[in-house]
């Protein structure tokens, strides 16, 4: 344990919620996109050309560490061939649609106890996440009573660089009020969270990895955290109080 540790920054894509599959609700979410799109396609062929679209985006964004804007994303990336002045003002809902395309995200029951926990021990709470949705989290954190415990919260669709890039991590700790060195960060991905948080100079790196993952896929060399934990509430274990 590094009692240094002021501020805990945690992921949410398979760190605080889980993505389930559900076709009935992903196909509500393909036919709602042809709609906004206005599509004379099928909403499953309409939504086979956005994947590809997307997964060329996501490879520029990989390279560059940079998060486009939902405008930015659905006007050059997605449906560049429609015009921008229609889809920029519905490019925040297509954002949403194209995420509930890929299922249900979940909150496991030992989330929320775990965070509550955690602010009353004295740490200060922050979120670090690659995210191509700008109103998304700040949206779910209200509905399920989190904004309290949050004091800095960084997405890259708003602040525009993505994890590893170490300025994301930076900012969130400036928000925070909080050193770097203070800092420790709570991933899912050895190969993005590891790197880009050692090199933001955080205090510490936690992954939250599947204990049969973890013997497939042992995280090795850079990649390799402080700390390995196999459910969010072993945190508690990992922060006593301040």
């Amino acid at each position: 344990m590094n009692h240094s540790i002021q501020a805990i920054f945690i992921d949410v894509g398979d760190t605080m919620r889980i993505l389930v599959k559900d076709k009935a609700h992903q196909a509500h979410a393909q036919q709602q996109l042809a709609t906004l799109a206005g599509t004379t396609e099928s909403p499953e062929k309409f939504y086979v050309r956005l994947n590809e679209r997307y997964d060329e985006y996501r490879k520029w964004a990989f390279e560059k560490m940079i998060e486009a804007s939902e405008k930015e994303l659905w006007t050059r990336w997605m449906l560049p061939d429609l015009p921008p002045d229609r889809i920029a003002p519905i490019a925040r809902e297509l954002a949403m649609q194209f995420r509930q395309s890929k299922g249900r995200r979940v909150v496991p029951p030992d989330v929320k106890p775990t965070i509550i926990e955690l602010h009353r021990r004295g740490y200060v709470l922050g979120i670090i996440s690659n995210l191509i949705t700008e109103q998304e989290i700040p949206d779910w954190l209200d509905a399920d009573g989190f904004t309290p415990y949050f004091k800095s919260v960084l997405l890259s669709s708003v602040f525009g660089r993505r994890k590893p890039a170490p300025e994301i991590y930076w900012e969130a700790a400036r928000r925070a009020g909080v050193e770097p060195a203070q800092c420790a960060y709570v991933g899912d991905n050895p190969k993005r969270d590891v790197v880009g948080t050692r090199q933001a100079g955080f205090g510490m790196v936690i992954i939250l990895m599947d204990a049969a993952k973890l013997v497939k896929e042992p995280p090795m060399g850079e990649n390799k955290p402080d700390v390995i934990i196999h459910k969010f509430d072993a945190l508690l274990d990992v922060f006593p109080a301040r």
